[in-house]
């Protein structure tokens, strides 16, 4: 290589380098720019997180925006407030007669809904004033039951004590221990057990469909059990040991049980000792104090869904006086009758029914007992118009009272 060749070879490797450098100037300097010009623009911005607007206490309570909220909620019905954290509406949806309670726990935590019985036993009736005393704010006829002897026809807990098993599995309202509500079909699992068996029990404390089916009768029931299937025999336990086998009704002692069940089968449990009986709820009732079913359901996850073939309940799909329940997503109680068979209101299909519940904010709802029995009670007078004057006798009610006497303070403005 020449001398000449030598330079010309550094000459253009130091032009490269030249022209590489100032790209880099170049680039770094547009860069800065763009920097700039984003640093700017940001400072229009703020990016701080933003709340949501909050009432100031000192100008408006809890209550009050609440009250301000129903009034205006219901603002086409007469409305008033039995006591705190309840409101009554009085009017029509399409053309049917409707009572409906709204009922908030939070505003007032001294409101207890709880199921009650007409009386210590199941297969009893009496009128709804009868269930009532100075504390109950509100009631309102509870689910299905058998006309002649009282007895419920569905899933029955009251203070976590099941008094009555399910049909068909139907749909259900559970009352939960933190103030909340919990929808579900109920489809319970009964299990007497010991440490080496255990036996399917059918149904508790309900009238026998099948004479293959094994039932347990608790002292709930009534002083004196069914008579057992044909081909069966009833078994009287005491403190989990079994005491006799008999072919006869059996009277059952506070705290003991009779099973009746087919021959064989009440045989295989009279050998066993340290018998206990299991009970299995789905999930949605696990934490539920008080459990009330009725059926069909009428709106669940928030959608208008009617299961009538499921439930076993399309003879009472027409348009009839109903007794409604459900909660909305803020865990508020909504209770509506509905009159009918009335000039004046001819009453409601389920699917109407469905679609009323969920326009007052129902995320799940569900069908109560109905036709006659369909009555609702507000500060001792009854509200709605039954089709029996007076209501007729009921099996149960879902009472709304209050637990502390200061908190029974009658609101009696009218509001609307």
């Amino acid at each position: 290589m020449t001398a000449a060749q030598s330079s010309l070879i550094y000459f253009e490797q130091d032009s490269k380098m030249l022209s590489c450098t100032r790209k880099f100037v170049y680039a770094a300097v547009f860069n800065f720019n763009i920097l700039i010009l984003l640093i700017f623009a940001f400072s229009f911005f703020d990016f701080t997180e933003t709340k949501a607007p909050e009432f100031e206490q000192s100008n408006i309570s809890i209550e009050q925006n609440w009250t301000d909220v129903k009034n205006i909620k219901y603002a086409k019905y007469k409305i008033s407030y039995p006591a705190k954290g309840i409101i009554h509406a009085k009017g029509f949806f399409n053309g049917a007669g409707v009572n409906i309670l709204e009922i908030n726990e939070k505003i007032n935590p001294d409101i207890q809904v709880k199921p009650k019985t007409a009386s210590n036993y199941i297969n009893s009736k009496t009128k709804i004033k009868n269930f009532t005393n100075e504390n109950v704010i509100a009631a309102v006829n509870g689910g299905y039951f058998k006309p002649q002897t009282g007895i419920p026809l569905g899933a029955l807990v009251i203070d976590n004590i099941l008094l009555t098993g399910p049909i068909y599995d139907r749909a259900a309202l559970g009352i939960n221990n933190d103030g909340t509500y919990s929808a579900a079909k109920t489809n319970f699992a009964f299990f007497l057990k010991n440490k080496k068996k255990s036996f399917k029990i059918d149904n508790i404390n309900q009238p026998r469909i099948l004479s293959t089916y094994t039932l347990l009768y608790t002292d709930k029931w009534g002083k004196i059990s069914p008579s057992p299937p044909k081909y069966g025999a009833n078994l009287l336990i005491e403190n989990g040991k079994p005491v006799n086998i008999c072919y006869s009704p059996v009277e059952i002692k506070k705290g003991a049980y009779v099973i009746s069940a087919p021959e064989n089968i009440i045989k295989a449990i009279y050998k066993e000792k340290n018998l206990k009986l299991e009970i299995d709820y789905p999930k949605e009732f696990k934490e539920s104090m008080h459990i009330i079913s009725g059926g069909p359901f009428l709106v669940h996850k928030n959608e208008i869904y009617i299961d009538t073939n499921e439930e076993k309940l399309n003879a009472i799909t027409g348009k009839n006086p109903r007794t409604l329940i459900g909660y909305t997503k803020n865990d508020e109680l909504i209770i509506a009758t509905v009159d009918g068979r009335e000039k004046h209101s001819k009453g409601m299909t389920l699917f109407e029914a469905a679609k009323f519940m969920h326009s007052l904010g129902c995320i799940e709802a569900i069908n109560l007992d109905g036709g006659s029995s369909s009555v609702m009670y507000v500060r001792g007078q009854i509200t709605n118009i039954p089709s029996v004057s007076g209501g007729i006798a009921l099996s149960s009610t879902l009472l709304i009272e209050l637990n502390s006497k200061n908190s029974a303070k009658i609101n009696s403005k009218k509001q609307g």
